[in-house]
């Protein structure tokens, strides 16, 4: 008896059409940085202005991208969210969905920085503390630690001080405990577990002589802004938050969705400055946000919307897409192995949307190439499709 299929991990050869491989997911779900980023220009516009306003003059501003299901709203804001981590003078988080509530937000803006990140920021402000009140001279965290590490500070010397003064700026005893505890190997992860919001038990944050829990959201919006003004301090201009899938705000019961919004509104309120939100949302979902939480949506004030691609917008993506993996230079090389009728019909039958597009190409592509298809034409699409 012949087995019933094969598995193998040979890759398929596109060669016949200048290709080292197929450029286009299999899943097309957003990469975490994407390389590529077929924009609209009235988005990319919107969001460079938005973006830029708050580099510049440091004051907050916010913005909401809407866009259909499959239309690029987590892939623009995956993409903003990669050019402005190349920065070193901001901190950047992102928050797959807004969860039950503001302290999953909050959860997930801070776990995406990471532990090492936080771990840093906590080396940075004790170096700074250090440069005061020693006769050393610390450059950046690492420059911290290393003394640290050698003897030559002690953290006896500095923590007291470190504590106060981080208590003095971000208003909030219990996180500034919590962030000098992330340089201590005994409690660092206790550390990470409150300032994440997970929840440690008594006898551990009486160790670290914490006497809160960070367990509802108005303790999450006053450990979000204690989190900011500590950047500030230490000279960053600010916190970009990145907030996908915020239409699932609609399934929340109307007592929580209120409590949700209310949350961020009163981190707006409080941080006037230093602060950045882009939300991803469907139009629907923040139509009735528009018209039933105006003290929320006020606060916004500007949305932009992804439209469906256009057939220029489409042969640019596919360009795009395909000049990844060409063999030899993609001057001249276009769209093909695509012909522009084939990609009309891909956009007539995905209805311009992105996520059916990237779908659709990728598995034509694999088609023609077992096929051994010399264009993929109209007739091929229909056929396929």
């Amino acid at each position: 008896m012949s087995d019933a299929f094969t598995i193998t991990d040979e890759q398929q050869d596109y060669s016949q059409y200048d290709l080292n491989a197929n450029p286009f997911p299999y899943s097309p779900v957003p990469a975490e940085d994407p390389e590529i980023y077929c924009g609209q220009q009235h988005v990319s516009d919107k969001i460079s202005s938005t973006v830029s306003s708050m580099l510049s003059t440091g004051k907050s501003k916010h913005l909401v991208v809407t866009g259909k299901y499959g239309n690029g709203k987590s892939h623009t804001l995956k993409y903003t969210r990669s050019l402005l981590r190349d920065r070193d003078d901001v901190v950047v988080g992102y928050v797959a969905q807004p969860g039950e509530g503001f302290l999953d937000i909050y959860h997930e803006f801070v776990y995406d920085l990471g532990f090492n990140r936080l771990q840093e920021l906590a080396y940075e402000f004790l170096a700074s503390v250090a440069r005061d009140i020693t006769d050393t001279n610390p450059i950046g965290a690492s420059g911290m630690e290393s003394l640290i590490d050698d003897g030559d500070v002690l953290l006896s010397e500095i923590v007291p001080e470190a504590i106060r003064r981080l208590s003095d700026v971000t208003k909030f005893a219990d996180f500034a405990r919590a962030i000098i505890h992330m340089v201590y190997e005994d409690t660092n992860l206790y550390a990470w577990q409150w300032l994440t919001a997970e929840g440690i038990r008594y006898e551990q944050r009486k160790e670290m002589e914490i006497h809160s829990a960070l367990d509802d959201d108005t303790m999450g919006v006053r450990a979000f802004t204690a989190l900011k003004n500590m950047l500030l301090e230490l000279g960053y201009t600010g916190i970009f938050v990145f907030v996908d899938e915020f239409e699932s705000i609609a399934r929340l019961s109307p007592k929580d969705e209120q409590a949700t919004l209310n949350s961020i509104r009163h981190l707006m309120d409080q941080n006037s400055s230093g602060l950045c939100m882009l939300f991803g949302c469907a139009p629907e979902v923040w139509q009735d946000v528009m018209s039933e939480y105006h003290a929320f949506s006020e606060r916004i004030g500007e949305e932009v919307a992804l439209k469906p691609l256009t057939s220029e917008n489409l042969c640019e993506l596919v360009r795009d897409y395909l000049d990844q993996e060409r063999v030899t230079s993609a001057e001249n090389e276009g769209i093909d192995p695509f012909s522009e009728e084939a990609l009309d019909l891909i956009l007539q039958r995905s209805q311009g949307n992105i996520r059916q597009v990237l779908s659709m190409c990728s598995r034509l592509l694999d088609d023609a190439t077992e096929s051994q298809e010399n264009k993929i034409t109209t007739a091929w699409v229909e056929e396929k499709l």
